[in-house]
């Protein structure tokens, strides 16, 4: 019998003892073990600490960016294996596609997040602070990667993507990771792991594995660690109160299970497009990956006048699910993960069944199609009804991780509402409207208790990537019982990974610990203009003073002309009453646009083109007869990689544009991007 390897301190190894039997969860037969035990906790910590985090916050946002590509291709590349091993935890080939290729697609989006991001081994976070009247003293806040392990506690239904959405923003912030997968589907784990390690794009100790038990593991974290645990509310409380947790004031964040709901509006008939997207979405996520998703919808909440109409529509829809082995054409749906998880759904459904009773489905009725129900985890899907769910208390606070879902009736959408936050905190609710007050009602009424609200109607159902989908862009969690973490998020996540520390200084010195220019810095002049220069030789501050320009009354008639704005403030005198204006004014965009032809260099050079513009404001009216100047000062520098071997060799140069008129005063600020080449085309 195969025995699953840990990998840890740079070696795959077995568990000094025999350990826990895994089984297919289609046949029931014993593919393989696991165990860590005579693996040293605390020697991996150290190992990813002392070897893996180094290596990574060596590294800039844009080249862990690009490791994160280059590794996204490459197990793309492998996924057909994986496929194959994914069957045996009962999941089809769909159930499969979003763990495996959702996986991988969240490398891919994290990797392309580094353009929000410096091309630096840290980052800055929001705005200047003026601190002083002259600004000789200001505020800024940088954020740096924390010098410690990210240690991943994953729960057992996404064995790929639950590693993948996590390790993609640690590392992306520059972290190691240790990934404590469930042990019941760790061979699925494993065989991820066992590509990435051996496709040397991570540098080493970036990533260990614990295939069998991490109990102790908590015993090592230090306070520049992060812990983060996916799976049940008991477990994750029982973690989270870890003595060395608090000792040392450790970041955890909890994603558990909970008991999400999905709403009917009371504006939806049987005939309308939006009934048919509520049927479908529920039986989906009653469906998916057998219901064993921290997603899935526990609590189907429909106007009292629809429960009959969605009681047959539902038991129709799930009549047509065929269930059996995951490699068989035409199964719909596979097996839980293992006999354990079917033995503890079958509990929980027993324990609802005191309080409700069950409209559809029967543990002992339901056929399977290519395998054995009595050795496989099978189960069909079973809905409650709760004609009482207000009194009915078991529905809202008892989960069945499983195929499992209630029905239940509401009056008036703050009855929905109310419902839905009985819940105790969600990671997701849905709603299916096609009117917007009713969305706009639910929405403000609900969110407090909910991690993420996905709204359906017929304009966005066909794009929409349903209600158990978490995005790599969007937060994923939620309160109370949900945990009250977050987890992805886009930018957002990368920050759960940093250390945001406030700076205090000159101008001059931020500027130069930021690399990035602080108005009111030291600037540097040159004789050379800055667009007759290669993007390697630029310096941040080095600033062009342009000269100068009156505004006359036809630069403003000429611009009103081409431009087609002719808005009263520029163009009628007469109309100036009651304003806040002195006289006819320039147009905004017209000094923009008289700025870049004070600035800009005309002749072919290393500069390619203007790639736009991040910020712009007007902060002091122009009229007629002022004269403008511009201080046009290289701001950030952010490296772009090749796309082929005959792409040019190129960056994004961020300029700040500061227009100013005769009495020195700012009359117009901006950020504009450029695209220059480098003069070293090997780069």
């Amino acid at each position: 019998m195969n025995q699953l390897q840990n990998y840890a301190y740079g070696q795959w190894l077995g568990g000094t003892e025999k350990g826990q039997d895994l089984y297919n969860a289609i046949t029931g037969e014993i593919i393989a073990s696991a165990s860590s035990k005579g693996i040293d906790f605390g020697k991996m910590c150290a190992y990813a600490r002392n070897l893996g985090g180094p290596a990574l916050r060596k590294m800039t946002f844009q080249e862990r960016g690009l490791m994160l590509k280059a590794l996204a291709v490459h197990l793309l590349a492998k996924k057909e294996d994986f496929y194959k091993i994914s069957a045996a935890t009962g999941a089809t080939r769909i159930d499969s596609w979003v763990d495996i290729e959702g996986g991988i697609g969240n490398l891919f989006t994290y990797a392309s997040l580094r353009r929000q991001f410096p091309n630096e081994t840290f980052c800055y976070d929001g705005e200047v602070a003026k601190l002083s009247k002259n600004n000789t003293f200001i505020g800024h806040h940088i954020c740096v990667p924390k010098e410690g392990v990210a240690i991943h506690i994953n729960a057992f239904n996404f064995p790929v993507w639950g590693m993948l959405e996590k390790v993609a923003v640690n590392w992306l912030a520059g972290m190691p990771a240790i990934v404590k997968p469930a042990t019941v589907t760790s061979f699925l784990t494993e065989a991820v792991v066992k590509e990435i390690v051996a496709s040397k794009i991570l540098p080493e100790g970036a990533l260990q594995l614990i295939c069998g038990s991490a109990n102790g593991i908590l015993d090592h974290v230090m306070n520049q660690d992060v812990v983060t645990f996916t799976g049940s509310a008991s477990t994750g409380k029982m973690l989270k109160s870890h003595p060395r947790l608090l000792e040392e004031s450790v970041p955890f964040n909890m994603e558990a299970d909970s008991l999400n709901c999905c709403v009917l509006g009371t504006d939806v008939t049987t005939d309308m497009p939006e009934f048919d997207i509520f049927i479908k979405e529920v039986a989906r996520e009653i469906t998916t990956k057998a219901g064993q998703k921290c997603t899935a919808i526990r609590r189907i909440i429909v106007p009292e006048n629809r429960i009959e109409d969605v009681h047959i529509a539902l038991g129709k829809r799930l009549a047509q699910n065929i269930i059996g082995d995951p490699g068989v054409e035409g199964v719909r749906m596979g097996s839980l993960a293992g006999l354990a998880q079917l033995k503890e759904v079958k509990e929980k459904v027993e324990q609802l069944s005191k309080t409700q009773k069950i409209i559809i489905g029967d543990f002992e009725k339901f056929d399977v199609k290519g395998a054995d129900k009595k050795k496989g985890a099978f189960m069909p899907p079973i809905i409650f009804l709760n004609e009482k769910p207000f009194s009915n208390l078991d529905c809202h606070n008892i989960e069945a991780f499983g195929p499992v879902s209630t029905l239940m009736p509401y009056k008036t959408i703050e009855d929905a509402i109310a419902l839905s936050k009985l819940g105790k905190g969600s990671l997701v609710s849905s709603i299916v409207t096609a009117n917007d007050k009713i969305a706009r009602d639910f929405t403000i009424g609900a969110a407090c208790m909910h991690g993420r609200i996905l709204v359906l109607n017929r304009e966005c159902a066909k794009e929409s990537t349903g209600h158990g989908s978490p995005m790599p862009l969007l937060v994923h969690g939620g309160p109370g019982r949900a945990g009250g973490g977050e987890e992805m998020g886009g930018k957002r996540g990368v920050f759960h990974y940093l250390q945001r520390t406030a700076l205090q200084g000159s101008p001059t010195t931020i500027s130069y610990i930021l690399n990035q220019y602080q108005v009111g810095g030291k600037q540097i002049e040159k004789d050379i203009h800055p667009f007759r220069q290669y993007f390697e030789d630029l310096e941040i501050g080095e600033t062009l003073i342009t000269a100068k320009h009156t505004v006359t009354e036809a630069d403003v008639i000429n611009f009103a002309n081409v431009s087609g704005d002719h808005f009263y403030a520029h163009t009628d005198v007469t109309s100036l009453d009651g304003t806040i204006f002195t006289g006819r004014v320039a147009h905004g965009y017209y000094i923009l646009s008289k700025a870049a032809g004070l600035f800009v260099n005309a002749k072919k050079g290393p500069v390619l083109l203007n790639y736009g513009i991040d910020e712009c404001r007007f902060t002091k009216p122009v009229y007629m007869g002022a004269t403008i100047g511009v201080r046009f000062t290289c701001k950030e520098k952010i490296l772009q990689e090749k796309k082929s071997a005959e792409d040019l060799a190129k960056g994004i140069v961020k300029w700040l544009v500061d227009v100013y008129d005769e009495t020195g005063e700012t009359v117009a600020i901006a950020t504009i991007l450029t695209m220059v080449k480098l003069k070293n085309q090997d780069s």
